[in-house]
């Protein structure tokens, strides 16, 4: 079973990235990254998981997602999508061993602009990638999903994403997120920035320390930086210490 290198916080938004093992390319063909967007979609649907975006790479993917207050909506979901995709993975390729690293990295992501922002953080990862010019051009995501191109196999939640976004309507969410990619594009705004997918949390000041005192132990022996307008809560240098279990 894959596992989180953290506490867990319930309600909470989590942008969470999992590689393949020792980070091969065992997701390269499309009929594999249809499989686990497929295992997506049922996770979804047994577990009550609200996808609010997600990219499948062709060696790691990344999920935002929110839990609805279950505790073990998000572990159960990760064990579900990892133990099948390994699983068809393997017993297609009559291969041996593991598909995925050992444990998962979530990172909790304060609602509002913080989260639009690491929305087209994931929308552009291909692009970072240098495998496709826009994020239209790759469907195993959900940019085309947001910006209403994909009418079939919808795994989106678009009015928790609108609402959890601060913003009013689909139609404005729309708008926005198409002029934060163009923007994004236009300026060559593509760098990676780890603080999206190797910290523990990313928002405002008071949203990280609210993270890291819920935390509880293992928040404290944590540094919060800032990083511009937004701060961070830093990973340890141990960073797959503990389980994705909550912490009272």
């Amino acid at each position: 079973m894959p596992r989180a290198n953290r506490h867990y916080v319930p309600g909470y938004i989590w942008h969470i990235t999992h590689r393949c093992h020792k980070k091969e390319f065992l997701l390269k063909f499309a009929h594999d990254r249809n499989r686990f967007v497929f295992w997506l979609g049922e996770a979804r649907k047994r577990y009550r998981l609200q996808i609010l975006n997600y990219v499948v790479t062709s060696n790691h993917v990344h999920l935002l997602v929110r839990d609805q207050g279950a505790t073990n909506c998000i572990p159960s979901a990760m064990q579900l999508l990892a133990g099948r995709t390994g699983q068809e993975y393997n017993q297609r390729k009559e291969r041996k061993g593991a598909f995925w690293e050992d444990r998962y990295h979530a990172t909790a992501i304060e609602s509002g602009e913080h989260l639009l922002r690491c929305l087209v953080y994931i929308d552009l990862n291909m692009v970072r990638a240098g495998a496709v010019s826009h994020p239209e051009e790759w469907r195993h995501g959900g940019y085309l999903e947001i910006q209403g191109q994909r009418r079939r196999n919808r795994l989106l939640d678009l009015d928790a994403l609108a609402s959890s976004a601060g913003i009013g309507s689909l139609p404005a969410l729309v708008d926005i997120h198409k002029e934060w990619v163009q923007e994004a594009l236009r300026t060559n705004d593509l760098g990676r920035n780890e603080a999206w997918s190797k910290s523990l949390a990313v928002g405002s000041e008071s949203f990280v320390l609210g993270t890291q005192d819920l935390l509880g132990a293992g928040g404290k022996s944590r540094n919060i930086v800032g990083q511009g307008d937004f701060f961070v809560l830093r990973e340890s240098e141990e960073s797959y210490g503990a389980d994705f279990t909550l912490k009272n």
